[in-house]
């Protein structure tokens, strides 16, 4: 599949096709790193990044929750 390059205020731009965008799980606003081989290739890889703790609470809910666990008692934490 092309595409083309075009200008885009003093920056370059690549527009990536709707096909191409979901095979490689990106989508607006999504971070990427870009890389240049060697041998002159672009490759652009989505970035991986640490979900915030808000995002990670999200995804909790009842019937992914496990039950509170009892280690009893260590030493003096009762003093």
């Amino acid at each position: 599949m092309s595409t083309t390059v075009e200008k885009w205020g003093n920056s370059l731009v690549i527009h990536i096709p709707s096909q191409i965008a979901e095979r490689i799980g990106i989508q607006q606003g999504t971070e990427v790193d870009l890389i240049v081989s060697d041998d002159h290739k672009l490759s652009v890889i989505p970035t991986k990044r640490k979900p915030t703790l808000e995002e990670l609470l999200e995804q909790c809910n009842p019937e992914n929750r496990h039950d509170e666990i009892d280690f009893g008692i260590e030493g003096k934490e009762l003093l």
